[in-house]
């Protein structure tokens, strides 16, 4: 099984912590370059000194905030003058605030959809055609298991959740005969800050505690536990291998087993 990705150059977006962070590490476990993308310069530093450089990798940060597109896009673009290929596309932000979808305001969807869906897109745009070039393109995007089924108190994150899934499987049909493919993981109850951030939502909303909500959520689990990081993680290099080049616009979920639907 070919999993090699040296001389490959992935940028992971959200990568300064939980989930972005283990991709990151996986990918240079691999022999990628890896370029980490986030807000926080001191935890992207602390990221790129702890991957992988056994094959020679070189890595790099880009400071960027998800929820500003054209700030994104101005600072890859730079990165994309200098003529090195990225041939892996991570994208990744944290999950938008949880609640009742009637409470939402329109705002609070608008700011969703860039930080999620316009961002990727534009992304996509900078980046799909140095990979046809190269003959070589990866784009994950870190999703959710709502994509399939909807999660009770996820308003927001259900909605632009499946409108990134739909924009992903149209892109995956236009550009999947350039040696690209574009696919969606969707994790479970993982061991993040996000899910620490929700259980905790949960627990005052149901005026009980944390270690409740998390037996109670560990029961739906036919793992009968949470997820690892690097357990999500290595699903996503995998899809990011040549190994996975027939691979193409699918949704994987990795839960456990938990997600209801097939």
């Amino acid at each position: 099984m070919n999993l090699d990705l040296t001389n490959k150059t992935a940028l992971v977006c959200g990568a300064s912590q939980g989930l972005g962070a283990a991709v990151a590490k996986e990918l240079a476990l691999l022999g990628a370059n890896v370029i980490v993308l986030a807000r926080n310069e001191e935890k992207l530093k602390t990221v790129i000194a702890n991957l992988d450089t056994s094959k020679q990798q070189q890595h790099n940060y880009i400071i960027a905030d998800t929820s500003m597109p054209e700030d994104v896009k101005v600072k890859v673009e730079e990165y994309v003058k200098s003529g090195k290929p990225i041939h892996i596309l991570v994208n990744n932000t944290g999950g938008p605030p949880s609640g009742p979808m009637m409470d939402t305001k329109a705002d609070e969807l608008e700011t969703a959809f860039r930080s999620h869906l316009i961002t990727s897109h534009t992304l996509a745009q900078l980046l799909v055609p140095g990979m046809k070039q190269a003959g070589y393109g990866r784009i994950v995007n870190i999703v959710s298991t709502s994509v399939k089924q909807p999660i009770n108190g996820l308003g927001i994150s259900n909605t632009i959740r499946a409108a990134v899934a739909n924009w992903a499987k149209t892109l995956a049909n236009e550009i999947g005969n350039n040696g690209i493919t574009v696919n969606n993981v969707l994790p479970g109850f993982t061991k993040t800050d996000r899910i620490n951030y929700l259980f905790a939502k949960q627990a005052e909303n149901a005026n009980t505690t944390v270690d409740e909500i998390v037996k109670r959520s560990v029961s739906l689990i036919p793992a009968g536990r949470l997820g690892e990081p690097e357990e999500f993680a290595a699903a996503v290099a995998f899809l990011c291998s040549p190994a996975a080049s027939y691979i193409n616009g699918v949704n994987l979920s990795v839960d456990g087993g938990r997600t209801g639907g097939l």
